[in-house]
């Protein structure tokens, strides 16, 4: 199952190819992608990467975490599932009933 990875600091000229074939000499990537913002067009200086393999994803936090690329420090670990936060999920009682 692949492992998805958050990506930061990424310079704002970094594109998805090269996001893609940094990640590859850790491992096989199923997917690389820079978030750009919508009204500009600009890169928002993070991406998303999934790896095939667990083994991809930890080797790639322990290649890249830290490491620079494209003259700026990524900060490279685990992404966190989607939908998470906003009363999605028990736990602050957003969801809960007062009553």
């Amino acid at each position: 199952m692949a492992q998805k990875l958050f990506i930061g600091g990424l310079a704002f000229s970094t594109s998805t190819e090269r996001l893609r074939e940094a990640f590859a000499q850790a491992g096989v990537v199923e997917s690389a992608t820079v978030v750009m913002d919508r009204e500009t067009g600009r890169s928002r200086g993070f991406g998303f990467v999934e790896m095939v393999t667990v083994e991809g994803a930890d080797a790639a936090i322990k290649k890249f975490n830290g490491q620079e690329l494209d003259g700026r420090t990524l900060k490279v670990e685990h992404a966190k599932p989607a939908g998470l936060g906003g009363g999605s999920r028990s736990g602050g009682g957003q969801s809960r009933s007062r009553w």
